[in-house]
C-alpha cells in the first residue's frame, strides 16, 4: 500500500470540471521532470527522482556499518546540520519510534540531538553538558562547512572531542556528510581522516533526506533504512501515470493549485499523531523554499490535532477564509490502550469504557473533517497503512514529486531558493565579516534610525 488520497470531502469546493482544466498543466510539469529535451528551470536537481532505485550501494553499506559503530561506541551522536540537512532526519527518527524517542529509545540506540539549527547558546549549552559526561559521536552535514549555525557548532563539538579523544581518536568519531570533492568541510575531512559521505550534486538539501544526509542518523536509530528506501521505490513505481485520475500523487499537486486558485492561500498539514510533529516541519521546508517565490504560492503551516483544536480551532473553524487543510492518517497505530470503566464515574466517560483510545482518536478525526468542511474549509485526506519504515519512505517520496510538481505548475522553479541569501548577507554585514563593510555601515545606519 502507497499513500492514499481522499477526494471525498472537497466536492463542495472542486469540481470535475476544475481536474480537467488543469490536467495539461500537469502534463506540462511531468514532462520537465521526465522529458530531457524539455530545458525545465531546476532540471540539474532531479536526482532525488530516481534515488529509490539509483544510488550508491557501496556507500549505503558503509552508512549502516558507521551506524553500527556509532551505536556500539557512542551513548550520544549529535548531528550537527540545518534545514534540509537535519528536518528529515529528526521528522523519520520521530515518525517511527517517536518524538520522545531519546527518553523511551531501546536498548543500543544512543541519544540522538540535533544542532546546529539554531544560534541558541542556551541549547547548545545543554547538549555539551551531556557529552561531557558520556562517550559521543558526531555527524556534521554540511555541503560547503561554511554555513554558520552549523559551522559553530562543529567547531565547539570538534573541539571537545579531541579534548576528551585526542586529535586522531576524535577523528574516529566524527563522520562528516558534505560535497564529493571540494569545500572546507570536504578538505577538513580529507586532512583528518574523517570518514565521509556525499551530499550529492544534483540533490537539493530539503529533498535529501533519502541521501546519506538523512540516512546515517535514522540508521544510527536503529531504523532499517533498506525498509525506507524500498517504501519510497513502491512510491516511485506507482507515481509515473500523468494522469491525476490515476495518480494520487499528481493529483494532491493539482488539488492543491486549484485551491490556490480559489483564493486559498495557506495549507495546513494536519495528523493526530504527536509523532507526526517533525514530519509537520520537514514538509512546511520543502513546500515552502520550493513555491514560496516570485511572490507567489501557498504558505505551509501545521498542527496537531487535538491538541491544536484548543488553540487554532476557532480559527480554523469560523476565521478567515483563506486555508485548506490536509489531514494525514494512519490505519494502524503504533500501539494502543482500553479505556477502563471507572465506579464512580465522576468524569461522566464511561459511555467509553471498554472502547480504545484509537478508537476515540478516529472519532476525533472524523468529527473534525465533517464540522471544518461544514465551515468552509476544503479538507484532503492522505491516508498510510502506518507508522513504519516503510510508510515513510512511501510518504517522503510522495511530498517530494507532489512538491516539484506543484511548484512547475504554478510557474515557479521548486529546486532554488535565491530568498535565503539576503538575510544571511545582513548578518555576516552586521557580524562584520571581512568583505561586508560597506553592507555593515549601511545597516547599522538603518538600524539606528
Amino acid at each position: 500500500m502507497s499513500v492514499q488520497l481522499d477526494c471525498s470531502y472537497l466536492d463542495s469546493f472542486i469540481s470535475a470540471e476544475d481536474c480537467k482544466q488543469i490536467q495539461a498543466e500537469i502534463k506540462k510539469a511531468h514532462d520537465y521532470l521526465y522529458d530531457n529535451k524539455v530545458n525545465a528551470r531546476g532540471n540539474d536537481f532531479h536526482g532525488w527522482l530516481t534515488l529509490p532505485f539509483d544510488y550508491d550501494k557501496e556507500e549505503f553499506a558503509r552508512i549502516q556499518s558507521a551506524a553500527a559503530k556509532i551505536r556500539s561506541d557512542s551513548d550520544i551522536l549529535v548531528v550537527i546540520g540545518i534545514g534540509g540537512s537535519y528536518l528529515g532526519a529528526r521528522a523519520v527518527i520521530e515518525f517511527v519510534k517517536s518524538k520522545n524517542y531519546n527518553l523511551v529509545r531501546e536498548a543500543g540506540d544512543p541519544q540522538i540531538f540535533f544542532v546546529g539549527n539554531s544560534i541558541s547558546p542556551a541549547e547548545l549549552s545543554q547538549v555539551y553538558a551531556l557529552c561531557r559526561e558520556k562517550d559521543f559521536s558526531v555527524n556534521v552535514i554540511s555541503k560547503s562547512g561554511t554555513t554558520t549555525e552549523p559551522a559553530i557548532a562543529f567547531r565547539i563539538f570538534r573541539a571537545l572531542l579531541e579534548e576528551r579523544y585526542g586529535v586522531e581518536g576524535a577523528a574516529g568519531r566524527i563522520y562528516a556528510t558534505t560535497d564529493k570533492a571540494k569545500g572546507t568541510l570536504r578538505s577538513l575531512a580529507d586532512r583528518e581522516g574523517y570518514e565521509t559521505f556525499v551530499v550529492p550534486d544534483d540533490v537539493g538539501g530539503r529533498y535529501s533526506v533519502l541521501t546519506a544526509v538523512g540516512l546515517l542518523p535514522i540508521a544510527a536509530a536503529g531504523i532499517d533504512i533498506e525498509e525506507l528506501m524500498a517504501g519510497a521505490a513502491q512510491s516511485a513505481e506507482t507515481y509515473t501515470d500523468p494522469d491525476i485520475e490515476k495518480n494520487d500523487c499528481y493529483k494532491y499537486a493539482a488539488l492543491r493549485n486549484i485551491l490556490y486558485r480559489k483564493g486559498k492561500m495557506v495549507e495546513m498539514m494536519v495528523s493526530y499523531e504527536p509523532d507526526y510533529l517533525m514530519m509537520n516541519e520537514w514538509f512546511k521546508q520543502l513546500f515552502g523554499e520550493s513555491e514560496g517565490k516570485e511572490n507567489k504560492g501557498i504558505f505551509p503551516a501545521s498542527a496537531i490535532y487535538s491538541t491544536d483544536l484548543h488553540s487554532l480551532g476557532q480559527y480554523v473553524q469560523e476565521g478567515s477564509r483563506l486555508l485548506f487543510e490536509t489531514v494525514v492518517v494512519f490505519d494502524k497505530t503504533k500501539n494502543d490502550i482500553v479505556i477502563a470503566e471507572d465506579p464512580e464515574n465522576l468524569d461522566g466517560l464511561n459511555f467509553l469504557a471498554g472502547k480504545t483510545m484509537s478508537f476515540v482518536n478516529r472519532k476525533a478525526f472524523e468529527g473534525t473533517v465533517l464540522a471544518h468542511t461544514d465551515g468552509g474549509v476544503p479538507n484532503m485526506i492522505l491516508r498510510l497503512a502506518d507508522m513504519s519504515a516503510r510508510s515513510a519512505g512511501e510518504l517522503i517520496y510522495f511530498l517530494e514529486k507532489a512538491c516539484a510538481i506543484s511548484g512547475y505548475v504554478l510557474g515557479v522553479n521548486p529546486f532554488d531558493q535565491p530568498g535565503v541569501e539576503m538575510y544571511k548577507k545582513n548578518m555576516f554585514a552586521l557580524l562584520g565579516k571581512p568583505g561586508y563593510e560597506a553592507l555593515s555601515a549601511e545597516l547599522a545606519e538603518r538600524l539606528n534610525k
